[in-house]
């Protein structure tokens, strides 16, 4: 079954989350959304599938930064329009398991995905 994780490769969460998966000897695809870049649709089934409050990183600095009026009044839309410009404001990683969509890394939640 095809596993894709998504996320940003220095990413200490993300680094824990490829250790989790290479320790366990599961086979998977990283998708580095600094070098490959992250479509309007992935990001538009990601928001339906898990809602875009999960999916938005508000903790990180990139967000954070942002003047307030653009933080200010978020919806669905204008949160999908701030991660298409600044993908550092993705939750990390998302973890597409066949379909099945997860998102940040919890070793407990990845131990029921993969059912090890």
């Amino acid at each position: 079954m095809p596993v894709t994780l998504y996320g940003i490769r220095n990413c200490d969460t993300m680094k824990k989350a490829r250790n989790w998966l290479d320790s366990r000897t599961i086979a998977y695809r990283f998708h580095d959304y600094k070098a490959e870049g992250i479509d309007r649709a992935s990001l538009s089934g990601w928001c339906a599938a898990l809602g875009w409050e999960t999916v938005l990183n508000r903790a990180g600095t990139t967000f954070r930064k942002l003047p307030d009026r653009e933080r200010q009044e978020l919806n669905e839309e204008k949160a999908i329009a701030l991660m298409l410009a600044n993908p550092s404001m993705i939750k990390r990683p998302i973890l597409d398991f066949d379909g099945a969509l997860t998102a940040g890394f919890r070793p407990e939640v990845y131990e029921t995905v993969f059912g090890n």
